[in-house]
């Protein structure tokens, strides 16, 4: 799990250590390559940090990375829910003829003969893994190769989404809240379904509000459930997901989406986390007080948004378990996966009750 971000042949033996520390040799500073699961603070609360590639695709023509069809490439895990995020804006604004996309296998594995880091990679043919395919671009092995070809000396996590232009050959960017917004509306001119605003002007101050609170209690919030390793941070984190699940009920008891009875950028922030919930969270990141099968509302919303036209392609739940029970050695050893609940969310929702 921890690794050198630069190695050499012959290195003294020295103990494992945080991924924050810089281990000391002569005339040299060697930096550890890293993944989220190990950026966890002093206290033992999970801190994530943040994303590096923060260029902007602009339909000014002007701009650097300018709006073109067939220019930019989209790199995702469907284990990662950030990651699709961005797939879901892509599928429902029609962007699939625009933007090419390609899929990671679901397990990290060694991205490197050098070192001991595990995380996204690629399979070596189509038929390794189905839903996966092997680098089109670049014939890259693992997103830590990307990575490396875009900044040399890159140090920090080697995370999805990854947004690539091919021109350039590099990242343009890779934090998905950014993302997302380019794809609502900086794409509009070659979009199959321009007419979809999930971020429309009158509701903006709403949606951002909403977005803080989902992020804090629930996006993140259940990752500093998982990856606490300590026992005060893990039940400051659930009790403060579960204040957010039920302030979402409330809301969901009262009109069709967070933010109103339109479909925002909101609701797909939250749908990844709740998507996942029940299949994993609860067991995988102990963040098992209540499943969100349990809560009227929450339950009937997920299979809503699920049901839009275009959302059902952006789960693959056979990923999304293999990923978290497969990937994180230290929480899950053996990487047993459970075999339920395989809940059907093509079922009756009964949201369109509310008015639109």
């Amino acid at each position: 799990m921890f690794s050198l971000h630069k190695t050499y042949t012959t290195l003294p033996s020295t103990p494992k250590r945080s991924f924050a520390t810089r281990l000391q040799y002569p005339f040299k500073t060697i930096r550890m390559a890293r993944s989220s699961i190990e950026e966890i603070s002093e206290s033992g609360a999970f801190a994530r940090s943040p994303s590096t590639f923060r260029n902007v695709i602009s339909r000014d023509p002007n701009t650097p990375f300018p709006a073109e069809s067939g220019r930019y490439h989209l790199y995702i895990a469907y284990g990662c829910p950030w990651a699709c995020r961005c797939l879901s804006i892509l599928k429902i604004k029609g962007l699939g003829r625009a933007i090419s996309l390609t899929v990671v296998k679901s397990k990290w594995e060694r991205t490197s003969k050098n070192d001991e880091h595990i995380g996204w990679v690629f399979p070596v043919s189509e038929t390794e893994e189905p839903g996966a395919e092997p680098d089109p671009l670049n014939g890259a092995r693992s997103i830590r190769e990307l990575y490396e070809i875009a900044s040399k000396n890159y140090s920090g996590k080697y995370s999805v989404p990854v947004l690539w232009d091919k021109k350039l050959k590099t990242i343009v960017n890779n934090e998905s809240s950014e993302i997302i917004r380019m794809f609502n509306s900086e794409f509009n001119d070659i979009a199959e379904n321009a007419a979809l605003d999930l971020y429309p002007l009158h509701l903006q101050s709403h949606i951002d509000e909403a977005n803080q609170w989902i992020y804090a209690g629930i996006n993140n919030g259940v990752y500093k459930c998982g990856f606490a390793k300590k026992q005060g941070p893990y039940e400051e984190a659930v009790k403060n997901l579960y204040d957010t699940l039920d302030k979402c009920e409330e809301i969901l008891d009262k009109q069709r989406y967070i933010c109103g009875n339109s479909l925002s950028e909101s609701d797909i922030r939250l749908f990844v986390t709740l998507i996942r919930f029940d299949e994993v969270y609860a067991v995988h990141f102990k963040c098992n007080k209540k499943l969100i099968r349990e809560y009227p509302n929450l339950f009937n919303y997920t299979k809503d948004v699920f049901q839009i036209p275009g959302m059902s392609g952006t789960v693959n739940m056979e990923h999304i378990k293999r990923h978290y029970y497969g990937s994180h050695p230290s929480m899950d050893p053996l990487g047993i996966i459970p075999v339920g609940p395989n809940i059907d969310y093509s079922t009756p929702h009964h949201r369109e009750r509310f008015s639109t």
